[in-house]
């Protein structure tokens, strides 16, 4: 039986979310798409300004799907779930559009904990909208904002029509996320091809976009970051679980995302592995080829990690 994916739509209030949203469901892009949204207030306006695009909408009762209200996310993708084994509905991807002033990190958890909703979903990518004209602003001053920013595996820059200079915001956005390639939309209108089978939550060669190596010093005071650390040399494994061992159980609050590529003594294989928050696994994958710098590569996006302590513990595994 084939997975649905899943796509977490999020963005600071404003950013045009729910514009995006129904841009994605006009398109002519041959998906059956069900929409799961969120809203703060008692009457819920974005299922009107959706109408009938999606194969299914559910709103979520008042409240904010990133708290106290997770069960009740949980139970409605197993609804969902009863309802297409059934033949009620029929739909072959989801979208989930949180609340301006939601954290995806435990909308993200859901797909990881919960048995069925892993072995049913998988979890794709995290687009997250961000506002070129009220952005630095947003950023300075609410946290979240930065939490929606560390957390995404596509940045959508909105409104640039209006402010079209946006080249110190987006080197903030890197400086936040390295890993998150930054494409500019106006009105929502973008190829879904940059929005789908991102393969943000599979593991994958390509830690950071490109051949880039980000270590930026901030020039604004964010809360969250990212860290990108290499190595040339050879890691054992059990000293590399160790570490990873060793951080989550000092910073595992502090970590938003974080990925790796291992170069792992003995072994012909690379390693690869990510995690969300205290949740991690990590796979083989193919042999490293003979034309290959075998090399090391990890990024860290978290909320004023301890930069030095980080790469200090890696530093440490190094055997002349």
């Amino acid at each position: 039986m084939a997975q649905i994916f899943v796509t977490v739509l999020t963005g600071f209030l404003g950013a045009g979310k729910t514009t995006l949203l129904r841009h994605i469901l006009d398109e002519q892009h041959g998906y059956q798409i069900a929409v799961i949204e969120n809203e703060f207030g008692e009457v819920p306006l974005d299922d009107q300004l959706v109408g009938d695009r999606a194969t299914q909408l559910r709103t979520l009762s008042n409240g904010c799907i990133c708290c106290t209200r997770s069960g009740e996310l949980e139970e409605t993708l197993l609804d969902l779930l009863d309802e297409l084994d059934k033949g009620e509905v029929s739909f072959d991807r989801l979208i989930i559009e949180c609340t301006g002033m939601a954290d995806p990190g435990p909308v993200i958890q859901a797909f990881f904990t919960h048995e069925t909703i892993c072995q049913r979903y998988l979890l794709d990518g995290v687009i997250t909208l961000v506002d070129a004209v009220h952005a630095q602003q947003q950023l300075d001053k609410f946290p979240i904002a930065q939490s929606q920013v560390g957390y995404a595996d596509r940045l959508l820059l909105t409104k640039t029509d209006v402010a079209p200079d946006s080249c110190e915001l987006t080197g903030r956005l890197q400086r936040i996320n390295a890993r998150a390639p930054v494409h500019p939309v106006i009105n929502g209108e973008i190829d879904p091809a940059l929005l789908f089978n991102t393969r943000g939550f599979m593991l994958e060669e390509e830690v950071v976009s490109g051949s880039r190596s980000f270590h930026f010093i901030p020039q604004q005071q964010n809360q969250i970051s990212s860290i990108v650390v290499e190595f040339d040399y050879p890691l054992v494994l059990g000293e590399v679980s160790d570490v990873m061992e060793g951080l989550l159980l000092s910073f595992a609050d502090k970590l938003l995302r974080y990925k790796g590529m291992l170069w792992i003594a003995g072994e012909p294989k690379r390693l690869l592995f990510q995690g969300v928050q205290r949740l991690y696994s990590a796979d083989w994958d193919r042999e490293w080829q003979p034309e290959e710098t075998q090399k090391s590569q990890l990024v860290f996006i978290g909320i004023q990690l301890p930069e030095a302590e980080i790469r200090q513990a890696f530093a440490a595994l190094r055997h002349e």
